[in-house]
């Protein structure tokens, strides 16, 4: 059976107007809202403008939350019950057979593994990479260091697009090199991970809170004998740990979500990006387990936000004041 996609958002439709409709009325609760916190009491204007940003809060959450919720609720639907009509947004009978089958049918699982790998060695390189830029920038001293930072900070301006045909031929060099080859060359994980493994904006991010410590804490450490390399892997990480969790998470989402370079430089070691686009295209008639991928695609980013958001908020905001 097929299942036709112009069909299936037609069939959306009424169900997304629906949505819409809860969301005009909730704003306009929040306009009556605001307009009585402007002319009522003071004690009353208070609790007013208070319910007032709930209401917000409460619109924002479903404009985000209400197309994820659409991807979970086809993924536990049938083929044929995700174009009926009105559609379905409480599915009384949930199937989960589109996630086994996305699982194992889909090799999901090895797309899943293929992304853990090279976003690990992505995350470890960047962290590494960037830690020492920074702490090069914030506290050593070499001729024309303003200079350098500033050539780090330009690299954010340039799109990986511009630099995509020189990372490529970058990669088909390396895999013509004896010994390393194999693990740098085309379709392998280091061909995946090379070209990401040092970040502007992380040196930039972990600079900024290297330079919000106080300067005394590398006097009395060089006067407790430590050097550069002690001094920054005991004190300084340590200190700006928030940041460099932070920078983790980025890390992490961007390598996660990365489509283009992974297909491009491998056959076999497809990561999980790619991997939903070959499951649409093969499972057309069986549309529930392309959304079973994608739910299964974005659970660990879901379960990361949920474990360390304080610390992503905390790592933002560490350097954002000075002392």
């Amino acid at each position: 059976m097929s299942v036709d996609r112009s069909g299936m958002l037609g069939a959306l439709a009424p169900g997304f107007s629906r949505f819409l409709v809860g969301v005009a009325a909730l704003l306009l609760a929040s306009i009556v809202l605001g307009v009585v916190s402007w002319r009522a009491h003071p004690a009353v204007a208070r609790r007013a403008r208070a319910i007032n940003r709930y209401v917000l809060l409460g619109v924002l959450a479903l404009i985000v939350l209400f197309p994820i919720y659409i991807t979970v609720v086809n993924s536990l639907l049938p083929a044929d019950k995700i174009a009926a009509r009105p559609p379905t947004l409480f599915p009384t009978h949930a199937l989960t057979g589109g996630y086994s089958q996305a699982w194992t049918q889909g090799h999901v699982s090895s797309y899943l593994w293929n992304s853990f790998v090279v976003t690990f060695f992505i995350v470890a390189g960047q962290l590494v990479t960037s830690i020492c830029a920074a702490y090069a920038f914030a506290f050593l001293r070499f001729p024309l260091k303003r200079t350098i930072f500033v050539i780090f900070l330009a690299t954010l301006m340039v799109p990986f697009e511009v630099v995509f045909f020189t990372n490529l031929q970058t990669v088909v060099s390396l895999g013509h090199l004896p010994l390393i080859g194999r693990f740098l060359g085309l379709d392998t994980y280091g061909a995946l991970a090379v070209p990401f493994l040092a970040t502007g904006f992380g040196a930039f991010l972990v600079r900024q809170a290297f330079l919000s410590l106080p300067r005394d804490l590398r006097d009395a450490a060089e006067l407790d004998g430590y050097g550069h390399l002690k001094f920054m892997w005991r004190v300084a990480v340590p200190l700006a740990r928030p940041t460099i969790a932070a920078l983790a998470l980025f890390s992490f989402f961007d390598a996660w979500n990365q489509y283009l370079w992974p297909l491009v430089v491998t056959d076999h070691y497809r990561t999980v990006q790619v991997g939903l686009r070959q499951l649409s295209r093969v499972s057309l008639d069986q549309i529930n387990v392309t959304f079973a991928g994608t739910v299964l695609a974005a659970v660990p980013l879901l379960i990361l936000l949920l474990v360390f958001q304080k610390q992503l908020v905390r790592g933002l905001t560490a350097g954002a004041v000075k002392g």
